[in-house]
């Protein structure tokens, strides 16, 4: 017998695995940060080009979708996503919420799920560096402009910072809290939406932030439990890389009693395990440091009973070129070693139960190497050379690594 939450399709953990209508759930998603805005009617968006995107996806068995919920602050910034949701703390551009709507009313019609993101270290999407600037702490530096050390030093305040906690906590009850203009269906009863996931790549960017860093995922964590008792709850970890290093407290973090899986995020080329100009000779180790450092995590996963997705992982184009005509074989070797432990892991009943590879490019067409207004949006967001890291539908090869291996772990998860 089916639970009623089974029944109506909610994602769910049981005895360390995802459960999707009483069956195991093990998946290869992608991650689609700007599909919002693309759902949206305002600047930046394009109905016709979303639906095409979620057919195209669907066909090809990707069915998890992670998302940014929306941009934070001021329009006209470089190097961060817009157009922005939050304009200042509770002001909300609402032409972003109704492509919110838009979209999850899309995913669900094609039984799609989403792993909706609220906040976000890093400046592309504003998150820290808004928080913190609402709250007195004055201006966040670009590390475009003042390079990433600096900002890296403004952000870690957010750790200890109360009243930039409570700005959040007033977002995040205004995001859980909605109901869906198209379907009428209160958030947190819609089963299109997997996981509330506290940030992109939280931090505590600091060895004297960590528990008050693990203190505010608890707080946050609690908080969202209270509003949503339908949804998983995730943190949007890169993992032991994302926690100054420290795997006690990376396991701190995820034995919350509210946190039902574990995430790590893995990055070969910015974590210099492959170069510019090598990507095809230091393949192997990069192939040898990925299994490490998943195996490192799955034995935390296990030891803590929740499943773990290796929600991010990118690979440079061949050459690292940024045009859509140049080939990506290395890439495809390396997302299909990525895949095959996935797989490997399903075959064994294991906790490793899925990955999302960053990102989903699609039907874009990047005519600039950054980002301008008036683009097509792709996998890469502002701050990132527009095709280094996408997967566009014209990559043909990849997308035949992407098929055949999500046919792969569905026939492994049965």
């Amino acid at each position: 017998m089916l639970t009623l939450q089974a029944q109506n399709g909610f994602v769910k953990v049981d005895n360390g695995h995802f459960m999707r209508e009483g069956k195991p759930y093990y998946f290869v998603g992608t991650n689609f940060w700007y599909g919002a805005i693309l759902g949206s009617e305002g600047q930046g968006g394009d109905r016709q080009r979303l639906c095409r995107e979620l057919d195209e996806m669907k066909a090809i068995g990707i069915d998890n979708l992670r998302i940014l919920v929306g941009s934070d602050g001021e329009r006209g910034v470089k190097t961060k996503a817009e157009p922005t949701l939050q304009i200042a703390p509770g002001v909300y551009n609402d032409t972003i919420f109704a492509g919110l709507d838009y979209l999850l009313m899309e995913m669900g019609k094609r039984k799609m799920v989403a792993v909706l993101y609220l906040n976000n270290s890093w400046e592309w999407s504003g998150g820290y560096g808004f928080y913190l600037e609402h709250a007195g702490e004055g201006v966040a530096p670009r590390p475009n402009e003042d390079g990433y050390q600096p900002f890296m030093r403004f952000v870690s305040r957010y750790a200890t910072n109360k009243k930039a906690h409570e700005l959040f906590y007033q977002y995040v009850k205004d995001v859980i809290g909605r109901t869906n203009r198209y379907t009428g269906k209160p958030y947190a009863e819609d089963p299109a939406i997997m996981s509330w996931q506290i940030g992109n790549e939280p931090r505590a960017f600091s060895d004297e932030g960590k528990q008050p860093f693990a203190a505010w995922l608890a707080e946050t964590s609690a908080l969202i439990r209270s509003l949503d008792k339908n949804h998983l709850i995730s943190i949007g970890s890169e993992g032991k890389w994302g926690c100054e290093g420290d795997m006690q407290l990376y396991e701190q973090v995820c034995s919350d009693k509210n946190i039902d899986y574990m995430n790590l995020h893995l990055w070969p080329y910015n974590w210099n395990w492959v170069r510019e100009r090598t990507l095809r000779k230091n393949l192997p180790i990069a192939c040898k440091n990925t299994k490490e450092y998943i195996d490192e995590h799955i034995v935390v996963s296990e030891r803590l009973n929740k499943p773990l997705v290796m929600e991010e992982f990118g690979f440079p184009r061949d050459g690292f070129s940024f045009s859509l005509e140049s080939t990506t074989t290395v890439r495809d070797d390396f997302y299909r070693y990525v895949f095959s432990l996935v797989a490997d892991n399903a075959l064994k009943g294991g906790n490793f139960a899925g990955c999302n590879f960053w990102g989903w490019g699609g039907l874009a067409n990047p005519v600039h190497d950054q980002w301008q207004v008036g683009d097509d949006y792709t996998g890469d967001p502002a701050q990132e050379q527009q095709g280094l890291n996408s997967v566009f539908l014209s990559d043909k090869s990849t997308i035949d690594v992407i098929r055949e291996q999500v046919q792969r772990i569905a026939n492994a998860g049965k």
